[in-house]
């Protein structure tokens, strides 16, 4: 794991989601077995503490004998990793990769070596060697593959997320220039190829640190106000959540339609498919970076804010959130049926690993195997250190518009069919514009989540909903009282034309002639508007019943002009 400069310009809370109808496949959780101290315990004990723990995967960065032999017959799946030293080796030919393969893998038929891990962050790391990172995949795949070994251990490779050249909004999410068509394209293709999964190393911390003025709450996953993804309306409650969505909308860009069967794979690729998961690398210090640099720093308070946010306590409350997410099979706001899973780093403290303290005090456990907080990997409840929003706080219920219309009108059909009033989103009522499945079905959710008091549970929908604690701009409530008013800026040519259109399909024009109550003050603005407004009420208060071709917009505090009272 490396510490890199991420760039997340967001805002902020957590939203633990029920599955209502029927919820995605849950993941599975591990930990980086690490080995950079001097003072750890001897692989034999580590595997103890990992059964005593429920810890049933592990990530080790290289394949150390030691730890492969103490994991034999534990029933403990293990990734193993080729050094990115190594890379160029494997790189060079298929001799050195079956000889790695014979001596580290097959070597050890009693360990449950389930993936290789090829390099580690390499565009990061040793950017030079970018070209060699895909034949080094290539070749001990085909390696693993002569030896017998291809359908029981993957290929994969972790990136770090500095590969997305943007990451905000997740919608916007692209790869680098230099990597996206030379390098993740066909690795891409080589993944899906192979069955195997797209691994990134995620740190929301990291954002944190470097950039201090993003809520902590959002990046704990803990009740926030939430930020919106402008590109496609979907609204993101935790940081973790934007960067896994951020990778999936880089790989829409690079990866095209395909095939039918291309299709499925890249699901499987990406973990949207009940056989398999998407895989990440994530964590969280106890113990913040360099104090002294911190009040040495150009942006002093942010620092010392940054070193303060690594505590004990944090780290246990994003890990136990993290935990949840993946045990309960919550997926992300663009991906709800996402099947994730991914190793929480690192097991111990490690005193030789370089860097500030924060870089050495991710451990779960102290070298000594003492636990700096307690975690249950076999728990599947509702995280403890996360408080629930209170029934009190504002709060609605709009549609995931990008779990399709399908799932929505499904959705939707239930609510109405279940106590939610879906009256004014009938045709020609108050809230039938705009008519899309999306606008109907928020309007729906919402009135069904509000009924039933807001209670979990209730905006959840499978995943085609979720809670946001603004209202969502442009709700439309057909209770609240609305007016429609004339846009003088169109001038009085346009108004008179839809002043005549208003008078001649419906409305009650008689109050601004001669001697009508309205005639005064007799201008093109009152007396359009007065018009409008008389045809706006009569056609159920649509969007559309107050345009006019853009003659028209609607207010919602009652308008007056003169005497005149709307």
């Amino acid at each position: 794991m490396a510490l890199t400069h991420l760039l997340l310009l967001v805002g902020a809370a957590a939203l633990l989601s029920l599955a209502f109808f029927s919820g995605s496949e849950a993941g599975k959780v591990g930990v980086c077995y690490g080995m950079m101290g001097n003072n750890l315990l001897q692989p034999p004990d580590v595997v103890k503490l990992l059964k005593n723990n429920g810890i049933t995967m592990v990530h080790l960065y290289d394949t150390d004998a030691g730890a492969l032999n103490a994991l034999a017959n534990s029933g403990i799946n293990v990734q193993v990793s080729l050094p990115n030293d190594l890379l160029a080796d494997a790189a060079g030919g298929m001799a050195y990769a079956v000889q790695w393969v014979q001596a580290k893998v097959k070597a050890y038929p009693n360990t449950l070596i389930k993936s290789v891990a090829v390099g580690n962050e390499v565009f990061h790391q040793v950017p030079a060697l970018t070209s060699k990172l895909l034949p080094a995949m290539q070749n001990i795949q085909a390696a693993l593959a002569s030896a017998g070994l291809a359908d029981d251990v993957k290929v994969i490779t972790p990136i770090a997320l500095d590969a997305l050249k943007v990451s905000f909004p997740p919608s916007a999410g692209a790869f680098q220039d230099n990597i996206a068509k030379t390098v993740m394209r066909p690795m891409i293709d080589f993944l899906e190829r192979t069955g195997s999964q797209l691994t990134f190393n995620y740190y929301p911390y990291i954002a944190y640190r470097d950039n201090p003025e993003i809520d902590l709450e959002y990046v704990l996953f803990q009740p926030n106000s939430g930020q919106l993804d402008t590109g496609n309306g979907l609204m993101y409650y935790n940081m973790f959540d934007a960067m896994v969505d951020a990778v999936f909308h880089a790989v829409e860009k690079v990866s095209g339609s395909g095939s039918s069967e291309h299709a499925r794979r890249r699901r499987r690729m990406l973990g949207t498919s009940s056989s398999s998961g998407g895989w990440v690398e994530t964590g969280f210090p106890h113990t913040g970076g360099n104090v002294a640099a911190a009040a040495a720093s150009d942006d002093e308070i942010g620092a010392q804010k940054s070193v303060a946010a690594a505590t004990a306590a944090n780290a246990r409350i994003y890990n136990a959130n993290l935990l949840n997410k993946v045990l309960n099979g919550v997926g992300t706001p663009y991906k709800p049926d996402l099947d994730l899973s991914g190793y929480i780093f690192s097991l111990f403290n490690e005193n030789q690993k370089p860097g500030d303290d924060d870089e050495r005090n991710f451990g779960l456990f102290y070298p000594d195997g003492t636990p700096v907080y307690k975690l249950d990997f076999n728990h599947t409840g509702p995280a403890p250190v996360t408080p629930t929003p209170s029934p009190a706080r504002p709060s609605w219920c709009t549609a995931n518009a990008a779990v399709g219309d399908t799932r929505l009108q499904a959705a939707l059909d239930y609510a109405c069919g279940h106590g939610a009033d879906c009256s004014a989103i009938q045709p020609g009522k108050a809230c039938y514009q705009p008519n899309t499945v999306v606008a109907h079905a928020s309007y729906a959710f919402d009135s069904y989540y509000q009924r039933n008091g807001r209670a979990g549970g209730t905006c959840d929908f499978s995943g085609a909903a979720s809670i946001v604690y603004q209202k969502p701009t442009g709700t439309c409530d057909a209770s609240a009282a609305s007016w429609c008013v004339a846009n003088a800026a169109v001038g009085d040519a346009r108004l008179q034309k839809a002043l005549d259109y208003a008078c001649s399909n419906g409305a009650d024009c008689s109050g601004i002639q001669a001697g009508g109550r309205c005639f005064d003050p007799n201008t093109k603005v009152a007396h359009a508007s007065y018009a409008f407004n008389s045809y706006y009420q009569k056609n159920g208060r649509t969007d559309q019943s107050c345009d006019f071709g853009g003659c028209g917009s609607v207010v919602h505090k009652q308008p007056s002009f003169g005497n005149c009272v709307l």
